[in-house]
């Protein structure tokens, strides 16, 4: 009988050029140790990763950057897995990306104050675009035993059938 391979969580972070996009702190290089730590790490180290990669992804609960699209595929993935200790919060993380809207609001308001920073629109869109392109997954997450998973699970399906 051979034994059926299962997938290595976040194997793909390699495929992302970390080092050279931006977070808010500046160099997304960081990144995928703060992902894997998330993976792997028991609850207070997986949460104090979590709590690192939102000041870095999603600034205020609401500010994303350039490496936040490329970070949402790897938070999509890490919600699935049952052994993540902080998957609510995850949740919760990509419902804040999905709602971002302060670049996108500024640039409506003060066009001229942007228009060296239209980027930082695009980056929020495909911040939101990222988060809507793995909805599906919520699916296998509303049907989940753990009723914390599956009401954070119902309100990011909520908040994306609104947007």
């Amino acid at each position: 009988m051979t034994a059926t391979k299962r997938p290595v969580p976040l194997e793909d972070l390699g495929h992302v050029p970390w080092p050279e996009i931006k977070d808010s702190t500046g160099s997304a290089a960081a990144i995928p140790i703060l992902l894997t730590t998330v993976a792997r790490g028991d609850a207070d180290t997986a949460g104090s990763a979590l709590g690192q990669l939102r000041q870095r992804i999603c600034q205020y609960g609401f500010l994303v950057g350039q490496a936040t699209a490329a970070t949402v595929p790897f938070l999509w993935e890490l919600v699935r897995l049952p052994q993540v200790t902080c998957r609510v919060e995850i949740l919760q993380l990509l419902k804040s990306i999905a709602v971002a809207r302060q670049w996108e609001t500024t640039a409506t308001a003060y066009p001229k104050l942007l228009r060296r920073r239209e980027n930082h629109v695009q980056w929020e869109r495909d911040a939101r675009h990222a988060v809507h392109a793995q909805r599906n997954v919520l699916h296998q997450l509303l049907a989940e035993p753990d009723g914390e998973v599956a009401r954070a699970s119902r309100e990011l399906a909520a908040t994306l059938r609104e947007r």
